[in-house]
């Protein structure tokens, strides 16, 4: 039992610890003229017009989370004396249990992606206003554990784990989306988006309720409803027919691995961006906008899931070691056991269970800018940021300091504080006529293993080269 529940774990880990993330640039939504501002907020306009280098316009590095590879990969305290490997899980039993422990969340341990890869994009002014047309491929992806599932993993002992629901998500789609922005008066302006959305594919796992309850004498129990819900055109589970350990009870299938067939597009939908930006005098002006209000629908929804019946361990009673015994035979005992936690651990294909809709995840920004009045190329700003994506949710507020000491060159330096962690961030943009260059990071890279792989889980790395004229 508490094998399955340690693969378990790790599988999640690893797929968590595998994520790269990719955003907005949010260090650089008060950089003059920073060209994909209207990413943030679609009434932002540019002074110059632009058009992206296909794939290299507009590319977003980074991950968000509550742990690292540093809390679930340790130094191993046995090497080198007792052990030729210098790095171990957090779940060797030479880790004390404070240690292992130390680097997650006391609540839901949560690791975020989103990817925002611009193929192409343009901007220019026009039809009374600036206008945007882009064409984005976007990928998110998604992990929610409970502290308890890492505890019952590392320290199981005699009492009650209510671990509850372990979440896993995933989409990829395409965006083609076509903005406006405009003066309204002389202190308003506004801008929207409209969105068309092509999806790719669509991935939810949900291991809703689960409990261990180790502090009977009598019996054990562990429970949970696993359903994974895939919406891809051309997926399907692949199978395999096993035979339960105890005579005579006959066969079950189980989901063993996956199949894509050809592919294609997967769903359809839509989405709005809305904006506005209120100047209120010459040195406050404060800015509003939702991002990624939409849906998309799927044609299709392969589902898997177990039996939802509990597994109960109540002991070896009366138990033989050979049939010279009265009671039932250790043999026969272990059958059932192994039986039935098969029915609990394993999935079954259930099969195409239709369309479905399902949200994007919205983004709510906030901002409010001061133009310092003694010296007006440096700007103060602060921005408020809201992802709304159920049990991957985050907040952040951001400080920053902008400065553009030429017409052509401006960036500024930020403080950040989000759901997950504390983090510095930075922009510098560079925009003289005729080419666009641009890098940033919301969040620092910090410490690096010897490999290169960032040992904090919150990082980014934005950088873009456009033509502008």
């Amino acid at each position: 039992m508490k094998a399955f529940y340690r693969h378990m774990c790790m599988a999640l880990l690893l797929m968590g610890t595998a994520m790269a993330e990719a955003q907005t640039l949010n260090s650089a939504y008060f950089t003059n003229d920073f060209k994909y501002r209207h990413s943030m907020n679609p009434a932002l306009a540019n002074e110059q017009s632009y058009f992206s280098i296909p794939i290299l316009g507009n590319v977003n590095v980074g991950v968000h989370g509550d742990f690292g590879v540093k809390d679930v990969i340790m130094d191993n305290p046995l090497y080198p004396s007792q052990s030729h490997d210098r790095l171990t899980t957090f779940m060797n039993p030479y880790i004390s249990v404070g240690d292992a422990l130390s680097g997650f969340s006391s609540g839901d341990n949560r690791l975020t992606e989103e990817l925002h890869l611009t193929l192409l994009s343009m901007g220019f002014k026009g039809f009374g206003g600036y206008n945007t047309i882009e064409l984005n491929v976007k990928q998110s992806l998604g992990l929610s554990m409970p502290y308890e599932l890492f505890e019952f993993a590392k320290n199981t002992g005699n009492k009650t784990y209510n671990i509850g629901d372990i979440q896993g998500s995933a989409q990829a789609y395409a965006e083609l989306a076509f903005g406006h922005s405009r003066q309204w008066n002389e202190k308003l302006r506004v801008g929207a988006k409209l969105k068309f959305l092509f999806g790719g594919a669509r991935a939810d796992f949900l291991f809703k309720d689960v409990k261990a309850d180790l502090t009977g004498t009598d019996q054990w129990t562990l429970s949970g409803k696993a359903e994974a819900q895939v919406s891809m055109k051309g997926f399907t589970y692949q199978s395999e027919t096993k035979e339960y350990n105890e005579e005579g009870k006959g066969t079950y299938q189980r989901v063993n691995d996956v199949d894509v067939d050809g592919g294609g597009l997967g769903g359809f939908g839509m989405a709005v961006d809305l904006g506005a930006v209120y100047k209120l005098n010459d040195d406050w002006t404060f800015s509003a906008a939702l991002i990624d209000l939409g849906f998309i629908h799927w044609s299709n929804n392969m589902t898997a899931a177990n039996s939802g019946e509990p597994f109960v361990f109540d002991g070896f009673h009366d138990v033989a070691v050979t049939s010279d015994r009265g009671g039932d035979k250790l043999g026969d005992k272990t059958d059932k056991i192994g039986d039935q936690l098969s029915d609990f651990a394993n999935l079954t294909d259930r099969g195409d269970q239709g369309g479905r809709t399902t949200g994007i995840g919205a983004t709510l920004n906030f901002g409010a800018e001061y133009t310092l009045p003694v010296y007006r190329r440096i700007k103060f700003g602060a921005l408020s940021s809201t992802r709304i994506r159920g049990a991957y949710s985050w907040t952040e507020g951001r400080l920053s300091a902008n400065w553009e000491p030429l017409k052509w060159l401006d960036g500024g330096v930020n403080l950040a504080v989000n759901s997950f962690a504390t983090s510095m961030g930075w922009v510098l943009n560079i925009h003289p006529k005729g080419y666009n260059i641009f890098i940033g990071m919301d969040h620092l890279l910090g410490s690096l293993s010897k490999d290169g792989v960032p040992l904090g889980s919150n990082v980014s790395v934005s950088m873009g080269m456009n033509v502008a004229w």
